[in-house]
């Protein structure tokens, strides 16, 4: 088992218990009626959650990347969506705290980093999601300010978020196509940003998935993330790194709760005149999904250490996120096998978890994404000749 420092201790200790005693016992029914938990997020608040990647100087509660994941584990484990609701607002902060200039850092990050306002990430659109040069939403200059126009897809946080990482394209006429997209951060308020319809989910639920769409919206020019143009691309990646490691740390969670669910059932039920963790076939499957949780962990808090170093961790990322959420959805599937139709039945948590699962397969970057991140980086460092 891996050994924890003492902040990190107290750390999990404080999520555990939250979730023991505030999620846990809501989750299942909050989560059928897909209801926002407001009450959770003000704990969430209360607990310095919205900002653990934000420098003390600015609020925040800024911690190492293994207590963040440890953050995301706890909370996935109780309830996959409240993680939701943190991940993306924490990409936007990750974005802020790497590449802002001076004065966005401090007009925003104080506030971010208490929960008010939260944020939300407008990446994917209707017609590019993981190939994200392909966005076609623009800004073109005009003035002090830049006119925004297009729709965004998967928006995480839509209704309830007040300020959006937008990604766009400045300069349409660039190749490759990465060198002429910016960033920006739009807070609502201002006409021409509606949010569209709710995205109905099969999992994933409580925390809403949105449309939003910009119609000749006016962005101020000092909200260019950075500052200056062309360098959208480069900051959205380094802030999905961020996003994959949360991810994996959410599938771990996700499968800590199925397996958790899984050995307490297979101890109780009793089939044949003996409990069915007793025979081996059901051990098997214990086995193994342990196994597979313990080597998640072991994948996620390695490429923690290495972004914590401030080296370069796609390929880790990108393995760590692979393994542990097909982890999830495998354990999460296993675990409703145990159960039988118990596990199919909406009086046990199983069948949330094997619903929210999927979710984790394709946010942070599709898992076939993952495997060719995998593998460019593989090629680059066993390159012979």
């Amino acid at each position: 088992m891996i050994q924890l420092d003492e902040h990190q201790q107290l750390v999990a200790q404080t999520v555990r218990e939250f979730v023991e005693r505030e999620v846990i016992p809501v989750a299942s029914e909050m989560e059928h009626r897909d209801e926002y938990p407001h009450a959770l997020v003000d704990t969430m608040k209360a607990l310095g959650f919205f900002g653990l990647n934000i420098p003390e100087q600015y609020g925040g509660n800024e911690v190492d990347y293994t207590t963040f994941a440890i953050v995301f584990e706890e909370l996935a484990r109780g309830w996959m969506g409240l993680a939701g609701i943190l991940g993306s607002h924490l990409v936007l902060c990750d974005v802020l705290v790497r590449y802002g200039t001076e004065d966005q850092k401090q007009r925003w990050l104080p506030g971010l980093a208490k929960g008010e306002p939260r944020g939300g990430i407008c990446l994917s659109e209707p017609n590019a999601g993981t190939d994200l040069q392909a966005i076609a939403t623009t800004a073109r200059r005009q003035g002090d300010s830049y006119v925004v126009n297009g729709s965004k897809m998967w928006v995480t946080n839509g209704r309830h978020a007040k300020i959006f990482l937008v990604l766009v394209k400045t300069d349409t006429s660039l190749q490759p196509a990465h060198r002429g997209i910016s960033a920006f951060v739009i807070e609502k308020g201002a006409p021409g940003l509606t949010v569209g319809r709710d995205i109905a989910k099969m999992g994933y639920k409580t925390v809403e998935t949105t449309e939003v769409h910009f119609d000749n919206f006016m962005a101020p020019s000092q909200d260019l993330i950075g500052g200056e143009e062309g360098h959208g691309f480069k900051q959205v990646m380094t802030g999905l790194e961020t996003e994959r490691l949360n991810v994996a740390a959410r599938g771990l969670g996700v499968a800590r709760a199925a397996f958790e669910e899984a050995i307490k059932y297979a101890q109780q039920r009793h089939t044949f005149g003996k409990p069915i963790a007793q025979h081996q076939t059901i051990q098997i499957k214990l086995a193994e999904m342990a196994t597979k949780i313990e080597a998640s962990r072991l994948l996620i808090y390695s490429a923690a250490a290495k972004k914590d170093r401030r080296e370069r961790c796609d390929l880790e990322a990108g393995m760590a996120k692979l393994f542990a959420t097909e982890t999830a959805a495998e354990v999460s599937l296993e675990a409703m096998r145990i159960l039988g139709g118990n596990g199919f039945s909406k009086d046990f948590p199983v069948e949330r978890y094997y619903r929210d699962a999927p979710l984790l397969l394709i946010g942070g970057g599709t898992n076939e994404l993952q495997h060719l991140i995998i593998a460019r980086q593989l090629l680059q460092r066993y390159a012979i000749g």
